[in-house]
């Protein structure tokens, strides 16, 4: 289509590829990424280490934090840092973040990752089931961007990943999540305005439903074959939902030089997904 790179309108000049701060991809790159060991967070601790990023990851259960450095072979395993924490805890999310920087000599980005719900339908969940459900998935994402932005901005900027749902931009049970979900898109759109001047990126994720062992829409899949394929044929295009690495491939385009020219997106990782659910409304 291009005779050469200099065909390209790119407002005069022509990059060499290797994006703003001279180098592609995540290698090399400090990453500070919330609840690592099962799911989607996992496969994004898995494919940041396996780039060549150095990660640092927490979760609530300290022997599964060891499974996972156990299982990461060679430098990928010994560039590992993680820490036993709820991040919902007062301060302990803060210190982590404070002695990840300081292990690593500064962040380069964070992935808030931990999340998930508490209480059932409207009439079922009270008042501390809709608090837990904000806590966990908006308050530990405010806490968490707080915390990591001094060091962000000493290292020039950075990219900030929020890992919201479909849940929160496509109506589905139930409300707390759903509502807490669409605050994290609001937080990282705002977010990547305020922190915009000091070269902060902030974007958020949006997974689908996702295949994850032992979880859902796995089970659903075994257990009721003939639900999941219903659920499948009216709300999945492409057939099936997503797989996690292909969320963590995004996420790790995001934390990359190559996507330094977005921020303040929600970028749906989802198939074309319909409703959240076969519950939906």
């Amino acid at each position: 289509m291009f005779d050469r790179v200099s065909d390209l309108d790119d407002g005069g000049a022509v990059d060499s590829g290797q994006g703003a701060r001279g180098r592609p991809g995540v290698r090399g790159k400090r990453v500070l990424v919330t609840g690592g060991t099962r799911g989607l967070g996992e496969q994004i601790v898995r494919l940041l280490a396996a780039e060549g990023a150095r990660v640092a990851t927490c979760a609530r259960t300290g022997g599964d934090l060891e499974a996972l450095r156990g299982s990461l072979a060679g430098p990928a395993g010994e560039h590992l840092f993680t820490r036993a924490l709820d991040v919902t805890e007062p301060e302990r999310l803060e210190e982590f973040v404070a002695a990840s920087a300081e292990r690593f000599g500064g962040l380069d980005g964070v992935v808030a990752s931990a999340g998930g719900s508490r209480g059932r339908s409207l009439e079922l969940a009270d008042a501390d089931d809709w608090l837990a459900t904000w806590e966990l998935n908006v308050g530990h994402t405010a806490r968490l961007v707080r915390a990591a932005l001094p060091y962000l901005r000493t290292a020039g900027g950075g990219s900030v990943v929020v890992i919201s749902s479909i849940s929160g931009w496509k109506p589905g049970p139930n409300a707390q999540y759903g509502s807490a979900k669409s605050a994290q898109i609001h937080l990282a759109a705002s977010l990547a305005r305020e922190l915009g001047p000091d070269g902060i990126r902030v974007n958020a994720v949006s997974p689908g439903s996702m295949l994850i062992p032992g979880r859902r829409w796995d089970r659903m899949r075994t257990e009721d074959p003939e639900m999941f394929a219903a659920f499948a044929q009216a709300e999945l295009p492409g057939g099936e939902p997503v797989a996690p690495h292909e969320v963590a491939r995004v996420v790790a385009f995001l934390l990359s030089d190559w996507s330094s020219g977005i921020s303040g997106a929600n970028l749906p990782v989802d198939r074309a997904q319909n409703a959240p659910s076969p519950d939906g409304y």
